[in-house]
């Protein structure tokens, strides 16, 4: 198994209604930013713990598991809202870093997350990196009825017990699942993010940490007129970090391009892009240690921090 270098630890923190579960690295100290990793779609926390041992210096580093994936627990919910990302990240940087920027770090969903945030709070986020987080293929007013009919009948199959999510017999299993997804991914990384991704809730049954709940589609339409008003309201520096690997060829099948992407990414005023050569979507596992320099050099770039 992947010997973890830098040894992080568990706490957990009352957030609207939820205990929520934050693996830290590091300490908090006063010549220190806060660094803030979130996580994608279906992943946790310790996602980051190769980009977080590539790293040169020491850092104070938080990241949560957003609600209903690995340790945080949603208490049954049956539906999952975007907006609840932002206010529990809003709530875990008043926790963490009252009154003080942070550098704000996210992966995929959490790095659509973290753009959002930094135009509804730009005086929280000192520096923005956005890993592989691309946004959604624009909506019209019309998708509207369909989507929440969707909404409605998903629901339904979740609380009938016909949505959920698959189980393994070992956590060998969980492995051999992760490497099928990423073929880059090496055994011994690929297992220790299994003993992480996944737990024996019953004997001799691995289950995902993460609920079923959130394969069910969204009611919400993406609004892209909405997307770039936000992004045009941040004052943050940020680092788009794109992979080699086209991930969006793949999963919106021209629905939505990388082009489109980068057309939208203009609106950010203060941005830097860079692609990241062999790896796919899940690049701070395959180049973790190329993804921590370009991560500690941009965030370690001087800039005057703000106070709330």
């Amino acid at each position: 198994m992947y010997p973890a270098q830098r040894i992080s630890r568990s706490e957990f923190v009352p957030i609207r209604q939820l205990n929520y579960h934050v693996r830290c690295w590091g300490q908090p100290g006063p010549d220190k930013t806060p660094w803030v990793l979130l996580h994608g779609w279906m992943d946790v926390a310790a996602s980051f713990q190769f980009v977080v041992d590539a790293l040169t210096q020491d850092h104070f580093i938080i990241a949560p598991d957003w609600r209903g994936f690995g340790l945080t627990r949603s208490g049954g919910a049956d539906t999952f809202w975007f907006p609840d990302y932002l206010a529990d990240l809003d709530a875990l940087l008043d926790h963490y870093a009252p009154g003080q920027s942070v550098n704000l770090v996210g992966h995929s969903m959490g790095g659509n997350v973290a753009m959002i945030y930094a135009g509804v709070r730009p005086g929280r986020i000192r520096r923005l990196v956005n890993l592989e987080g691309f946004g959604m293929p624009a909506s019209r007013p019309e998708h509207a009825a369909g989507r929440f009919a969707q909404w409605m009948n998903e629901i339904k199959q979740l609380n009938s017990g016909m949505l959920q999510l698959k189980t393994y017999a070992s956590l060998d299993a969980v492995a051999a699942r992760l490497m099928k997804t990423n073929q880059r991914l090496s055994a011994d990384k690929a297992r220790w993010l299994a003993s992480h991704w996944s737990s024996e809730l019953m004997p001799g049954q691995w289950s995902i940490l993460g609920e079923a709940a959130h394969k069910i589609t969204s009611a919400q339409l993406y609004r892209v007129d909405e997307v770039l008003a936000i992004f045009r309201n941040i004052k943050a520096p940020t680092l788009m970090v794109e992979a080699e690997d086209d991930s969006m060829a793949l999963w919106w099948k021209g629905k939505f391009s990388k082009a489109e992407h980068r057309q939208r990414m203009n609106s950010v005023a203060n941005l830097e892009i860079v692609q990241v050569p062999d790896c796919g979507h899940m690049l701070h596992h395959d180049q973790p240690l190329a993804v921590a320099a370009l991560i500690e050099g941009y965030l370690s770039a001087s800039q005057t921090d703000s106070v709330i």
